[in-house]
C-alpha cells in the first residue's frame, strides 16, 4: 500500500466505529472509487447498501444512520413526532411502532430506506408546520453530556456513537404528533399522552403556538390541554394565538366540540 493510501486510511479511522457515510462524502474527501473498493475488499469499510459505507461491522441501528446523517453528512434532519416522544420516554403512552419520523426541509437520501433495518422511515416537510422556524439549530450535544436544549424547540441526547442525536423537544414533538391526527394517530392514545405531560414548559409551548401555522393543530392542542388542566396551561397566553375561523371536521360522524369547533370521537369523554 502506498504512503498516500495509508494516510487516507488513518484519516478515515477518525470516524467513530459504526458511522455511515455515502460515496459522495468519501469522494469529496479524496477517496476515489478504486480506493473505496480496496478498503471494502480489505475489510476496513463495509457496505450495508449500495453506495453506502460503514466503519465497523457490528449491529447496525437506525440511530447509527440518523446520527451519521446529522453529524457527518450535515443533513438538516431531526427526529420528531412520535419517535421523539418515544426517545424521550413517553412511548408507554403511545405504544411502540417500527416507523421513524424525520423532519426537515429536504428528503433524506434514498439509500436510507435501503439499509438492512427493521424500521421504516417517514419524512415530513418541517416547513409546512413551522415555516418560520427551520429545523437547523445547532450541532448535537456530544454523548456523555446530559441532554440539553437547542434553539428553536430542539434538544440533543446522547447517541449510540460518540456524537449526539438531534430530536424535537417534547413540546415540539407534541405539535408534530397532533398534526398526524386523525389519519395516522389515535385520539385515544394522544389523550393518554397529554394526560402524562405534566412537566411541559409553558414558555416553550407558547413558542410552538406562535410559530405553528396549522389551525387544526393549535385547536387540538387546547382541546387536549383543557381536558387535563396541567398547571402549565394557566401560564399560556391564549390571546396571542390565532385559532382561525369556522368549523373543522376531523372525525366524520364525531361530536363537535363547541369551544374549538372541531369534531372529535364521541366516546372520548369516558377515557380521561
Amino acid at each position: 500500500m502506498s504512503y498516500h493510501s495509508r494516510g487516507k486510511l488513518n484519516q478515515l479511522q477518525q470516524l467513530p466505529d459504526g458511522a455511515l457515510v455515502d460515496a459522495a462524502w468519501l469522494e469529496g474527501h479524496g477517496y476515489s472509487s478504486s480506493l473505496r473498493h480496496q478498503y471494502v475488499k480489505a475489510g476496513w469499510l463495509h457496505q450495508p447498501a449500495a453506495r453506502v459505507y460503514r466503519r465497523g461491522n457490528g449491529p447496525l441501528t437506525w440511530q447509527h444512520a440518523i446520527i451519521s446523517l446529522q453529524n457527518f453528512l450535515d443533513l438538516d434532519l431531526t427526529i420528531g413526532g412520535r419517535t421523539a416522544l418515544e426517545e424521550l420516554g413517553y412511548g408507554h403512552y403511545l405504544g411502540r411502532t417500527r416507523k421513524v419520523h424525520l423532519y426537515g426541509p429536504s428528503k433524506p437520501p434514498s439509500w436510507l430506506a435501503a439499509l438492512p433495518l427493521d424500521v421504516s422511515f417517514q419524512w415530513h416537510n418541517s416547513l409546512r408546520l413551522f415555516p418560520a422556524d427551520p429545523e437547523s439549530a445547532a450541532p448535537p450535544q456530544p454523548a456523555g453530556e446530559p441532554a440539553s436544549m437547542l434553539p428553536g424547540g430542539f434538544m440533543a441526547t446522547a447517541g449510540k456513537l460518540q456524537w449526539g442525536m438531534r430530536l424535537s423537544s417534547a413540546e415540539r414533538a407534541l405539535f408534530q404528533l397532533l398534526d398526524e391526527l386523525p389519519g395516522q394517530e389515535s385520539f385515544h392514545q394522544v389523550d393518554k399522552l397529554v394526560e402524562g405531560l405534566a412537566n411541559l414548559s409553558p414558555r416553550k409551548l407558547q413558542v410552538q403556538l406562535a410559530t405553528c401555522r396549522s389551525v387544526k393543530v393549535k385547536r387540538l392542542f387546547f382541546f387536549f390541554a383543557d381536558r387535563h388542566r396541567h398547571s402549565w396551561l394557566e401560564r399560556i397566553d391564549r390571546d396571542q394565538v390565532d385559532l382561525g375561523q369556522g368549523k373543522r371536521v376531523l372525525v366524520k360522524g364525531g361530536k363537535l366540540d363547541p369551544t374549538y369547533l372541531i369534531t372529535v370521537p364521541g366516546d372520548l369523554d369516558g377515557l380521561s
